[in-house]
């Protein structure tokens, strides 16, 4: 099975871009994209209902052109949710969770905290409430998928200038502190298991053209439970797919 997850900051802006004939062309399980920024009746049936494929959307109540993440999947899961539990990050629109025969795929867009405090605060907070969400299945026995755009690098290798960024939020210590927090839960880095090394992101600052120059950030993820990890088979960066200030990641699963 192979599933991929691309934040497209703007799923009608990528559609100008070439994204269902990459759509297309790509030979993928399931899709997870995040930021799609768009309520359904602004979607076209070719975004809403691609041949071969079920879609999924969730987007946020109160803000239009904002948040938003679907999912597009070959395998019908069993059930969909589009919760945590906490009405403030719910009516947000960030998370689709789908569960299937042997795991649950968790499709997440993380907060930003760069705007203010209060954001930054709400961000440490909804990456609380989906810890205890992952703990609360993997301790019903579920295996776990996690992934999304979690706006924060964890090492110093996951980002190109670490120094010039140690007071910018997604590297700040208590940001970086959290998701070795959410390690210690017994959770794992697919994409580390396989590649060790660093000048590997998945986000470049376009207003800087820094995708150009490969100064990025690796802030997009797949982790799974340490239970899983045996069915992990590669995990990687589609640097060379353009369309958004990101690219897609890819998850091989047996």
């Amino acid at each position: 099975m192979k599933i991929l997850s691309w934040n497209v900051n703007g799923i009608r802006a990528i559609a100008k871009k070439g994204f269902l004939d990459w759509f297309e062309k790509e030979d993928f399980d399931i899709l997870c994209l995040q930021e799609t920024k768009a309520l359904p009746g602004q979607l076209s049936s070719s975004l809403k209902n691609p041949d071969g494929y079920l879609s999924l959307w969730n987007y946020p109540k109160y803000i239009k052109g904002y948040s938003g993440v679907s999912v597009y999947t070959k395998i019908k899961p069993e059930k969909v949710e589009t919760y945590l539990g906490v009405p403030e990050y719910d009516d947000e629109g960030r998370t689709l969770i789908l569960y299937f025969d042997n795991f649950v795929l968790l499709n997440v867009y993380f907060p930003n905290g760069q705007k203010n405090e209060d954001r930054l605060i709400y961000k440490l907070n909804f990456y609380d409430a989906f810890l205890d969400f992952c703990n609360k299945l993997k301790k019903e026995g579920k295996n776990l998928i996690m992934c999304g755009d979690y706006n924060t690098a964890h090492k110093e290798i996951d980002l190109a200038r670490p120094k010039e960024n140690e007071k910018v939020s997604g590297f700040l210590p208590i940001e970086r502190k959290w998701l070795d927090k959410y390690v210690n839960n017994g959770y794992i880095d697919t994409f580390r298991i396989f590649t060790k090394e660093p000048g590997h992101y998945t986000w470049w600052d376009y207003k800087t053209k820094a995708r150009e120059r490969n100064i990025g950030w690796r802030i997009d993820y797949f982790f799974v439970n340490e239970e899983f990890k045996n069915s992990i088979k590669n995990s990687y960066i589609l640097k060379d797919v353009y369309g958004s200030d990101h690219c897609p990641i890819v998850l091989e699963v047996d």
